[in-house]
């Protein structure tokens, strides 16, 4: 039978059966609350795991240690700004790669560099700093027994061989061909058992008399004058006699440094077990563009189960490294070897069983996880434009930052203090969802924090504390933008629990929406921007995502939760949905077929009337 225009719309009886289909079951909101308590219990067993239940402080909240760094140079030369900035960002990178967070790096005027790291860092750290020099290769000539005995963490001598799935083995024709120098010359016949490369070598190798790099010959060379002059060699002193009486200290450590590219060295390997006489530099640190560790791979691709180090070299570098490896691969051990040398140390010598041309390699020996990462680290972070002495090393109180972080707490909490008195009388007993919200959302927030620390060095400084209340503004804003969306809903005369399913559906769009934005803009600001910024870029895009999680899993499940019991669903003056305090309409049109609560009641009164 068809309604006639204005008038009053009929519900058959299966409409409320239909209606009653479509909307969210009751299980729906336990689900929910459910995978919340999963996202918790995830966190918690997570710190148990590290058994650290209090977040790591930054450098301005706990204090730390403050490290001066002049430039060393010689010959008289300058550092110009430049350098000095390359340096910064190498030895920021360095630092970082070290597992270390929220420090500093910064310039002292046009030549210090400050480090300031929290904490108590290790020695170890410290001493990565004050002896940052270049990076190089060198082959070994002739090798001892250094002074300390033991087995190395890399297992020396190590091999180094084509990377991953472009692994070959080497063919006659290959291990034959002419090789280029190393500075572009002109080819020459291949090295024989008896005789190296000629034409291998920069021209200024070539003064010194031996025929390449890999030449015996430069064991009876004299000692370069900067031995002598340190005390360790006698002026008619050869590096054969040398390498027998080298100790391996920092002081002869600091010599060999010095030692210019174009002379031989000895140096000792990290661990102080071998000692090595190196000839000049054939490939230079600045030529190595990437360094990385994992697992090793086969011709196939597949992974063999051995961590692995790989090398990628620039244009110049690969030229270079296949000069070489075409040598290396000829000779016997331990002339078939060649070491990677930083701040006067072999960190690595491996072995070289094939040419390597392709400008990429794999170092393989017996590493662990953390030895691969770590020589990946030096590889990667090792060089520097100019060596470096430690000035002055400051321990720095954090009783500023505490002072600091007091005040900041107090303003948290007359902040969080605020927003819980507005949303009392703004929103009444709906106004404890929002309380319980921003608890939720506090320990989530302490726990991944806390998580962070012991996983991944996380550092809570005084900027990531500002994020944090800032989180705060953002959270209770999630809560207006869906309450009042509920309170709209309860306006046009809805049913609460219908309310609350579509004023959920239209607040939660505008909320992501917001999130997103709000995270876009954390991570911008997090990737321009250096130092502190980043710690309140982190933690305000940290609590965004949390915002989310907690809207999601808590706040609408709860006030869903709440819109079926009778002291919520039936509207009561304090529950803060009153539809009468709210002017909810008394008549409202709800779609093609459908009522709303209030015409159904005005309805029965006319009938009963």
């Amino acid at each position: 039978m068809s309604t006639p225009t204005g008038a009053p719309h009929n519900i058959d009886s299966n409409r409320p059966n239909r209606a009653k289909a479509k909307k969210t079951p009751p299980s729906s909101p336990k689900k929910s609350l459910a995978g919340l308590l999963i996202v918790f219990l995830a966190l918690i067993g997570g710190i148990a795991a590290t058994d650290s239940w209090l977040p790591k402080l930054g450098l301005d909240l706990e204090g730390g240690r403050e490290v001066v760094l002049e430039p060393v140079v010689t010959g008289g030369s300058s550092v110009n700004e430049s350098q000095v900035k390359q340096a910064v960002d190498i030895i920021r990178n360095r630092v970082d790669a070290s597992g270390t967070a929220e420090a500093e790096v910064t310039t002292l005027g046009a030549r210090n560099i400050v480090v300031s790291i929290p904490g108590n860092p290790s020695r170890q750290v410290l001493d990565s700093l004050s002896r940052s020099s270049q990076l190089d290769f060198r082959a070994v000539v002739a090798t001892a027994q250094g002074s300390k005995q033991g087995q190395s963490p890399y297992r020396l001598p190590e091999v180094i061989k084509t990377s991953g799935a472009n692994q070959a083995t080497p063919s006659a024709s290959a291990s034959t061909s002419p090789s280029a120098s190393s500075s572009g010359g002109s080819s020459s016949p291949a090295p024989s058992s008896s005789s190296s490369s000629k034409d291998v070598l920069p021209s200024a190798y070539k003064q010194a008399g031996p025929e390449n790099a890999s030449d015996t010959a430069w064991g009876e060379q004299k000692v370069d004058a900067a031995w002598v002059k340190a005390g360790i060699a006698s002026s008619n002193m050869t590096y054969n006699q040398l390498l027998q009486v080298y100790a391996c200290t920092p002081s002869y450590q600091e010599v060999a440094a010095s030692i210019p590219a174009n002379k031989p060295v000895v140096v000792c390997s990290k661990e102080g077990n071998e000692k090595l006489l190196l000839g000049p530099v054939e490939v230079k640190g600045a030529d190595l563009t990437d360094a990385s560790s994992g697992m090793a791979t086969n011709q196939q691709g597949n992974q063999t189960g051995e961590i692995a180090v790989d090398l990628k070299l620039n244009g110049e570098g690969k030229t270079a490294f296949a000069n070489v490896t075409r040598r290396l691969a000829l000779l016997q051990e331990p002339r078939n070897r060649f070491a990677i040398t930083v701040d006067g140390q072999s960190i690595s010598a491996p072995n070289v069983r094939e040419p390597l041309t392709s400008g990429q390699a794999q170092i393989t020996g017996g590493f662990t996880a953390e030895s691969g990462k770590l020589l990946a680290d030096s590889l990667k972070f090792g060089a520097l434009p100019m060596s470096f002495k430690e000035l002055t090393s400051d321990q720095l109180s954090p009783e500023l930052g505490s002072d600091q972080l007091t005040k900041g707490i107090i303003a948290g909490a007359i902040g969080l203090g605020l927003v819980v008195l507005y949303s009392l009388l703004q929103y009444r007993a709906l106004g404890l969802v929002t309380v319980a919200s921003l608890l939720v959302a506090a320990a989530m927030t302490y726990l991944a924090v806390t998580l962070l620390g012991s996983v991944n060095n996380f550092r809570l400084s005084m900027a990531g504390v500002t994020g944090l209340i800032v989180a705060i503004g953002i959270t209770a804003d999630s809560f207006i933008v869906y309450f009042e969306r509920v309170r709209d809903e309860v306006r046009s005369g809805r049913p609460l629990r219908a309310a609350v399913d579509t004023g959920w559906a239209r607040a939660k769009r505008t909320i992501i929406i917001s999130d997103a934005v709000n995270f876009l803009a954390a991570v911008v600001l997090y990737v321009l921007s250096e130092s502190t910024v980043k710690a309140f870029a982190f933690t305000l895009g940290l609590t965004t995502l949390i915002d989310l999680l907690v809207v999601m899993l808590f706040t609408h499940p709860v006030v869903a939760l709440l819109a079926r019991t009778k002291f919520f669903g039936n509207g009561h003056p304090a529950s803060g949905l009153d539809p009468e305090r709210l002017g909810a309409r008394t008549a409202t049109y709800a779609g093609r077929g459908r009522v709303t609560l209030a015409d159904r009641r005005r309805t029965a009164q006319e009938g009963t009337a």
